[in-house]
């Protein structure tokens, strides 16, 4: 009997049953918690006690609320922070956006190897020549794509627009080609290596001529050395010898002559030298420019 009242008779706890129950929850909470915080706050929880016995229904839901809203506060921190860090490197990282745009020259410019006044200098563009500018800018220095490499000149002296040109600035920023001309072999027949050479480089720069006299039996012409070039536009007259004169060197000439002048590499500094008047608008070369080689 006594034995069986033993069993009988309540168990005694030291801890009041709200504190125990939240002990017991609190394993099973703090899987989820973030923070320490958490875990005072369900350990603090208020334990309410009324005549029926005590509320722990409402203490731990809401500890599991606050587990809850925890929770997702860090998630939305990190994703937020994540974020800014992708953000920043793709500023960090971001480079010019390069174009190809055409300019030209409006004056002799000095092509660098670096934006800067002390840089290297690799050439030197004539006035008026076409170039490939990419938008980019540093200070002063606009940025161009040169023979396959970033160049820089001074960004000033580039223009949208073709620049007018002297008949002498055009003529120097014009390069030979030896490309076969519409005129062709009937004009070159007869004619010197050198002198076919100058033909070649003036109609591939002056398309717009069409009649070229060479070969015949008076003067240098007999020789095969001589071209007389055949236009009435005394503005395209001074532009085909003033290409000529800048080429002088490269394609070996002897002379030129045009409008009753003469020019001479080996008298160059004199400029141009009148010459007598032989009476007629062509023997005074008027209609045409003459020019011969060595």
């Amino acid at each position: 009997m006594t034995g069986r009242h033993r069993l009988e008779r309540p168990e005694k706890h030291d801890k009041p049953l709200a504190v125990r129950a939240a002990v017991v929850t609190a394993p099973v909470l703090t899987a989820g918690a973030v923070g320490v915080g958490v875990l005072s706050s369900v350990a603090a929880a208020p334990s309410a006690s009324s005549s029926d016995g005590v509320n722990l229904e409402s203490s731990v839901g809401d500890a599991a609320r606050q587990v809850a809203d925890t929770s997702d506060r860090v998630r939305s921190e990190q994703i937020t922070r994540s974020t800014d860090r992708v953000a920043t490197a793709v500023k960090v990282s971001s480079a010019p956006q390069r174009q190809k745009l055409t300019r030209f020259t409006t004056d002799s410019l000095d092509v660098r190897v670096r934006p800067a006044a002390g840089a290297k200098t690799v050439e030197e563009l004539e006035p008026g020549t076409k170039v490939t500018y990419t938008g980019v800018d540093e200070g002063q220095f606009s940025e161009i794509a040169y023979k396959g490499e970033r160049r820089w000149v001074t960004g000033e002296y580039l223009s949208k627009k073709r620049p007018q040109l002297s008949a002498a600035e055009e003529g120097s920023s014009m390069g030979v080609s030896d490309g076969a001309c519409p005129s062709g072999s009937d004009v070159e027949s007869g004619l010197t290596d050198a002198a076919v050479k100058v033909h070649r480089a003036v109609c591939n720069n002056f398309p717009e001529i069409s009649t070229y006299l060479g070969y015949d039996a008076h003067g240098e012409h007999s020789s095969g050395k001589a071209i007389d070039i055949m236009l009435s536009d005394q503005a395209l007259g001074d532009r085909v010898a003033e290409f000529l004169k800048a080429h002088a060197a490269e394609l070996d000439l002897y002379d030129v002559i045009y409008r009753q002048r003469i020019w001479t590499p080996v008298r160059a500094s004199e400029g141009w030298r009148s010459m007598p008047d032989r009476g007629s608008a062509t023997a005074n070369h008027y209609d045409h420019v003459h020019v011969s080689v060595n």
